[in-house]
């Protein structure tokens, strides 16, 4: 069965970011520019080249006001947010003045924090997580991905800066054509060398953006990367670390895995197929992006 249009996606790739905090939401998130120093091949929201930094912070101050009390988690994403260099610090500290209690998960390539002196201005914030990506063990492979020389000893060099000051650190993986062959050697790469990252997240790819303009060299369907998969996940829970798998529908991954599979797509841009509507896992799957332009076809109900 053919899925593509059975969700609905915006025709340019584009995402429009959800503009309003929701206490019931699993995605309050602050976007604070859509300039990024990485080209990432599979990029679902592509970076302009733009002075919007003001813009945003404005934007994003205002919202900080105007939140409802309670929230436990916020997110900060771009782009790339450390390219406000100290004005993140000073939207961090804002946030914490505003709800010092909750856990603040930046999204970041991790370059900057190559830089140990920047690394440093955040060693006395509790309560941070950033969530970094590292596409490959090999970085030549990962160099391409990014499209920029020097990204992969940079974001190895900000990993072991942010290690030394304490920070808890996400690290996260895309999965693409480009990567999927290398996740039990990737596995094996982060349990010898970054052994102190708290948690380790497999990603489905969200099939908008660049991913279209790309889609030949980026798309797979899940279902053609399980056996790598399986493997570099129960490698990583055999040795004890924090793994769990993102963005992908139950129906695609082994029954081995489900344990490991997150409710994890925004709420405001995931959707379900007809299929799912018979699934004895749904109240449990991910679902689908809505952003996506194409599904996989292997879609089932279990």
């Amino acid at each position: 069965m053919n899925m593509i249009g059975l969700c609905q996606y915006s025709n340019n790739g584009s995402i429009e970011m959800k503009m309003n905090f929701d206490i019931n939401s699993n995605d309050n998130s602050l976007f604070v520019t859509s300039q990024c120093n990485n080209r990432c091949l599979m990029c679902a929201q592509p970076p302009l080249n733009r002075d919007d930094i003001d813009s945003f912070w404005n934007k994003n101050i205002k919202l900080i006001d105007n939140a409802p009390n309670g929230l436990t988690n916020i997110g900060i994403t771009g782009g790339e947010p450390t390219l406000l260099q100290e004005k993140l610090i000073h939207l961090v500290e804002y946030i914490k003045l505003r709800y010092p209690e909750s856990l603040i998960h930046i999204l970041t390539n991790g370059r900057a924090f190559s830089d140990i002196r920047y690394t440093m201005k955040f060693k006395e914030i509790s309560n941070l997580l950033f969530g970094i990506p590292l596409h490959s063990d090999f970085s030549i492979d990962h160099d391409t991905i990014t499209q920029v020389k020097g990204s992969y000893t940079e974001t190895m060099k900000g990993l072991y800066n942010l290690a030394s000051i304490g920070a808890d650190i996400e690290l996260r993986i895309v999965i693409n054509k480009m990567n999927y062959q290398r996740l039990p050697q990737l596995s094996e790469f982060i349990w010898k060398n970054l052994p102190f990252v708290a948690y380790i997240s497999f990603m489905g790819l969200e099939d908008t953006g660049y991913s279209i303009k790309n889609h030949n060299k980026v798309w797979i369907d899940p279902i053609d990367y399980q056996k790598e998969l399986e493997k570099a996940v129960v490698n990583l829970a055999e040795w004890k670390l924090d793994v769990s798998i993102f963005n992908i529908p139950i129906c695609l991954l082994k029954p081995s895995l489900y344990k490991f599979a997150k409710k994890s797509i925004s709420d405001w841009k995931v959707c379900y197929i007809d299929a799912c509507s018979k699934c004895s896992k749904k109240h449990e799957c991910c679902g689908l992006f809505s952003t996506s332009k194409i599904q996989s076809p292997s879609i089932k109900p279990i």
